[in-house]
């Protein structure tokens, strides 16, 4: 409680920070920072300043990772792996608990079949990430701290509040899929709840490895991937998919005799690929690297390495993205409960002929079924791992989001604890309260969630990044502007489809009603992002300077 209040206190009296020029000192070879260093071409700070007693704060940049200088070669592989580690802490999201239950689903229900939408939401997930990354790197700034100093106050309260519902949708997944991997690992020892409560303590454990160095913590992301590759592609090897039809399914779009469930799984997994707090992430994340922004030959360096770095790294999460749904498409595709036998969880499901339903804690179930236990074991680790990583890549994304929106100066334990306990005690009152299925069951809503927020994060970062006044030379091109523009309004329309299709499954007349009304402020609001840089969009981009708002 004092934390919320707290929390309303600093949300009002918060004003963007004013940019510094002063160069920050250096040791080791590591450049040490307590302030964010921007360039000439970011835009014009506040005329608030910050008072000269505040305590430094940060968040993953204690520490900036030096580039080493190859000044003759178009391509260093030294320079290559200095620039590798925020692409990969970016994937950890294409690899969450609810990516991993719509990839089984998608499997279960249709196949190899869906594989090329898969490839498809991943290219265009891709091309996001690098708007994201540009803007960090082009400004120093991240997408929230953007949006602060843009934005006038209420809009961006609003903006903030829906990308916080965003990260508590996504870090409930995460929490969901870890108590479902504990329980599965003790064969229902570890209750639900018990589960939730590890992932608590063992979060703020992990959190705090980066006071042992950058690149450590950027390595245990990577063991925890390397986890996640071993385990699924376990599953791959022991199931032996036809290779010929997961090659037909991921190059050839089609979905012969697929009907609205096939349809609805489709949407579903556009959904769970593109998440909107990880564009604010990956543009956080790449502000780790020493940069001399006013340099552009280094800037253009930059974008470069991180675009191949955030190539290699979504091109893994793929993969390990198409064991899962292989797995289950070769293994469960037109399955029927009655063949589901020997399984201690009889319960789960009925003995009929009806098709068999699946999900992360029905999905280790009857691999164990059909594989033996060491199969149920392999994936409860698999899920373990990916809840883990992204449960804390989503508590990073929370604390971006807090201190570039609100501009927080709160310690380190205070920010953490906030964003976790958001997260948790709602997942933590399910857990208690109700069964496995129910727990599981949220994922769907969730899902819709996460999906109308997607605006929030989509239209600010096509926005900014074509604005040169913000980007000068690294400003987004026509084709581009264009381009990004149709990918976003596809997305938006993908995603909307399935908020319509879920809310319409409810089959109620006053949610049909509450839904609209919110319908109706929800898309006042993103017609409001669309309008206001039409409306300042040749302004903004002849002038040098920004107009400033009070805050």
């Amino acid at each position: 409680m004092l934390l919320l209040l707290k929390l309303l206190r600093d949300l009002f009296a918060s004003s963007p920070p004013l940019l510094s020029s002063e160069e920050p000192p250096q040791e080791n070879g590591v450049i040490q920072t307590t302030q964010d260093q921007h360039s000439s071409i970011s835009p014009p700070s506040s005329t608030v300043s910050r008072a000269p007693d505040d305590e430094p704060f940060s968040t993953y940049f204690e520490e900036k990772v030096p580039i080493p200088e190859d000044v003759t070669q178009m391509f260093s592989f030294r320079k290559l792996w200095a620039f590798t580690g925020p692409g990969f802490l970016m994937s950890i999201a294409y690899l969450d608990p609810g990516n991993i239950e719509s990839d089984l689903q998608s499997g279960a229900k249709a196949g190899f079949k869906l594989l090329w939408v898969l490839l498809g939401a991943t290219i265009i997930g891709l091309l996001l990430q690098r708007l994201a990354a540009r803007l960090g790197v082009v400004t120093g700034m991240h997408l929230a701290e953007v949006c602060n100093r843009q934005y006038p106050t209420v809009p961006r309260i609003i903006l903030w509040l829906m990308v916080e519902l965003a990260i508590i949708g996504s870090d409930m997944q995460e929490v969901i899929g870890c108590a479902i991997a504990f329980n599965l690992l003790s064969v229902g020892r570890i209750p639900l709840w018990g589960g939730v409560l590890i992932t608590i303590i063992d979060t703020f454990v992990f959190l705090f490895l980066d006071k042992y160095g950058l690149r450590k913590l950027e390595a245990f992301f990577g063991f925890l991937i390397t986890i996640m590759a071993v385990s699924f592609g376990y599953e791959y090897v022991m199931v032996r998919p036809d290779q010929g039809e997961l090659l037909k399914g991921m190059f050839l779009p089609y979905c012969e005799g697929c009907g609205p469930a096939q349809m609805e799984q489709a949407v579903g997994i556009v959904g769970a690929v593109i998440m909107p707090h990880n564009i604010y992430l990956h543009s956080a994340l790449v502000k780790s690297r020493s940069i001399d922004r006013g340099n552009k030959k280094e800037v253009k360096e930059a974008n470069k390495y991180y675009f191949i770095e955030s190539t290699i790294a979504l091109f893994i999460s793929f993969l390990i993205n198409v064991f899962v749904v292989a797995v289950f498409a070769e293994a469960f595709y037109e399955k029927t409960n009655i063949e589901v036998v020997d399984s201690p969880h009889t319960d789960l499901f009925p003995l009929d002929n009806s098709r068999l339903q699946v999900d992360i804690y029905k999905g280790g179930v009857v691999l164990g079924c059909f594989f033996g236990p060491v199969a149920l074991y392999i994936w409860a680790i698999g899920i373990l791992a990916a809840g883990q990583s992204s449960t804390m890549t989503g508590t990073y994304s929370g604390q971006f989001v807090m201190e570039g929106f609100l501009n927080l100066r709160w310690s380190r334990f205070a920010r953490v604890l906030l964003t976790r306990s958001i997260a948790i005690f709602p997942t933590l009152l399910v857990a208690i309260f109700q069964d496995v299925q129910h727990l599981t069951g949220m994922n769907d809503f969730l899902n819709v969630l996460q999906s109308m927020q997607l605006p929030f994060a989509l239209i600010p970062i096509l926005t900014f990044t074509s604005l040169t006044s913000i980007m000068n030379d690294f400003a987004n091109g026509l084709v581009w502007k264009i381009g990004g523009g149709v990918v976003i309004l596809v997305v938006c329309a993908i995603n909307m489809h399935f908020v319509v299709v879920y809310v319409t499954s409810l089959r109620s007349v006053a949610l049909y009603v509450l839904a609209g009304f919110l319908c109706i402020a929800y898309l006042c609001f993103v017609g409001y992002l669309v309008s206001y840089y039409s409306s300042h969009y040749n302004t903004m981009d002849r002038n040098e300077e920004q107009p400033e708002y009070d805050t």
